[in-house]
């Protein structure tokens, strides 16, 4: 009773794919995948960055403290 069985899966998918269309819920899909792709696409970026800027900015907090002492 709590949980959702397979076969209520399958009737609304179908109630969706009858609301929606099947061309309209396939773009939907391709441009859900494509942001997706975009987004971690960014992240990865994003990561690749801020490990090129780590040690730069360990090395200038090395110099800073050698100037402060």
């Amino acid at each position: 009773m709590a949980g959702i069985s397979v076969w209520q899966l399958a009737i609304i998918a179908v109630i969706v794919a009858l609301l929606f269309g099947t061309k309209r819920l396939r773009g939907l899909g391709g441009d859900l995948g494509s942001t997706i792709k975009g987004f971690k696409q960014a992240m990865s970026e994003d990561n690749a960055q801020q490990n090129v800027s780590s040690p730069i900015s360990a090395e200038q907090g090395d110099n800073n403290k050698q100037l402060g002492s």
